[in-house]
């Protein structure tokens, strides 16, 4: 295919070369409605680019099937059969994935490590989820991915599942072993879905872990906007082979996707999509380049420790990102908040994520010898300045298996049924009513329908205690917590 051609761009210059004046939405009219103080800030640009698909980029009846043709490219470009852009983040992506294979009843195997917009899908959807824990790291306090013989093992267990859904990369970089995982579900005949949000770049690059195409998945979520060269929301889930039908996959996405899609999005997509085949390896080679040398830096930093192929040779992970620096800090008396914390203070510099534990920061091709050395730099202030900070109390940290909880019941009824608000040590042995997500990364620590423990309620409120952000609790401050009404 020719991928010179970039078809949605494309037709955004010929609108803008016809001139065309919209007597529909977007209210603003071209950025001509705009308030001249938003624009000093935002841009013309965004708002002249901001049309919609169907009488604007495209006529009413799709006949230039524009965006079709942009979603074509994208799947020659990564090795699928078929491609789908989402305007809406991988968020709403692995929802319509997870209801493409599995309906409200039905049971489906979910890698338990799962962003809370997975733990989301499985209330919405009304899916019964058969929960595989990941290999838990003890000495790291990090959850890698379940492995092929973890999946087998469920499988053989509730053979009525509908499929698997696997996480890889995880938020840290830690990888699956795919091909394994889809081997052991072909075997007996049920789809792989992977949630790949971390991995768009992961097909342009022979060093780079697996691409979950090339690990023999049946569907494949990215979100481009977070390791690609596409804007926030940007998503793409790439289908190959007949395990998941494609015309039940478009009527899912239609039921749960925006009518109103942004072109912006479109664009980005279309336009990352040329930029990695044309450019991606040469691009990518320089970015691991670059990380090579700042892994090596950080390595020998006192107080540091690099998640690196340690974790690979110990059995703990089947692959590594190179691109996600995941740096341990608690050697310097402090939690990867603090540390997040003071380097945006004190440097201007914005990690990705941070726990009690650790902070993670991405190289992508976008990133130059300047914020190379900005990087480094910072992270070598903070190991000289870290024993000035104030010590905060200590978290409780689960110990091995303390966070693979009893589902008692299905996460829809816990999450929609009646509930209560009782004190936090009084909801141990209480189901669940809601999702309790340290943020970011986001994975819940419980979800709706698990029984809460006391070893987890010692982490939520301490953790709480010493800065970690839960979002979606009603009460974030983990005094209280919501539970099943008795």
């Amino acid at each position: 295919m020719d991928h010179s051609r970039v078809p949605v761009l494309e037709a955004l210059e010929d609108f803008r070369r016809r001139g065309d004046v919209v007597y529909g939405p977007p209210g603003h009219k071209q950025g001509r409605g705009v308030d001249p103080r938003v624009l000093a800030v935002l841009g013309e640009g965004v708002f002249s680019s901001d049309v919609l698909s169907l009488n604007g980029l495209d006529d009413r009846r799709k006949s230039h099937a524009v965006v079709g043709q942009a979603e074509e490219l994208m799947a020659d470009a990564v090795r699928a059969d078929r491609a789908f852009f989402s305007t809406c983040g991988s968020s709403l992506s692995v929802k319509t994935a997870m209801l493409a294979v599995a309906g409200p009843g039905e049971k489906l195997l979910v890698s338990r490590n799962a962003h809370k917009s997975v733990i989301a899908a499985v209330i919405v959807n009304g899916v019964d989820p058969v929960w595989v824990h990941p290999h838990f790291d003890a000495g790291r306090q990090l959850a890698h991915p379940p492995g092929p013989e973890d999946v087998e093992r469920a499988l053989r267990a509730h053979p009525e599942a509908k499929g698997m859904l696997l996480i890889s990369p995880t938020d840290w970089g830690s990888c699956a072993d795919i091909r394994g995982v889809a081997r052991v579900c072909h075997a007996l005949d049920v789809p792989l879905i992977v949630d790949e949000a971390w991995g768009a770049h992961l097909p342009f690059h022979d060093s780079l872990p697996t691409w979950g195409m090339d690990g023999e998945a049946d569907l494949v979520v990215t979100s481009v906007h977070k390791m690609g060269g596409a804007v926030e929301q940007s998503s793409v889930f790439h289908l190959r082979g007949d395990r998941v039908a494609v015309d039940v996959l478009k009527q899912r996405e239609d039921l749960l996707g925006t009518t109103s899609p942004s072109s912006l999005v479109y664009c980005a997509l279309d336009g990352w999509r040329r930029q990695m085949v044309e450019q991606g390896g040469e691009l990518l080679d320089t970015a691991l380049r670059r990380s090579a040398r700042i892994r090596a830096e950080v390595a020998a930093m006192p107080g540091l420790r690099l998640l690196d192929q340690e974790a690979v040779h110990e059995g703990y992970t089947a692959e590594l990102d190179p691109l996600k620096i995941t740096v341990d800090v608690r050697e310097l008396g402090i939690s990867g908040m603090q540390a997040a914390e003071w380097l945006r203070t004190a440097r201007h510099v914005d990690v990705g994520a941070s726990d009690t534990c650790r902070i993670s920061g991405q190289i992508t091709h976008a990133d130059d010898d300047r914020t190379e050395k900005l990087f480094v730099d910072s992270l070598r202030a903070l190991v000289e300045e870290a024993g000035s900070l104030e010590r905060r109390p200590r978290v409780l940290l689960p110990e091995p298996g303390a966070l693979e909880l009893e589902q008692a019941m299905l996460p829809r009824h816990a999450f929609f049924g009646e509930a209560e608000q009782v004190p936090a040590e009084k909801a141990v042995g209480r189901i669940a009513a809601e999702m309790t997500s340290p943020y970011p990364p986001g994975v819940p620590v419980v979800a709706p329908g698990e029984v809460i423990t006391a070893e987890v309620v010692d982490f939520l409120v301490s953790g709480a205690a010493a800065g970690l952000l839960i979002p979606d609790a009603a009460d974030p401050s983990m005094r209280t917590m919501r539970v099943v009404a008795r």
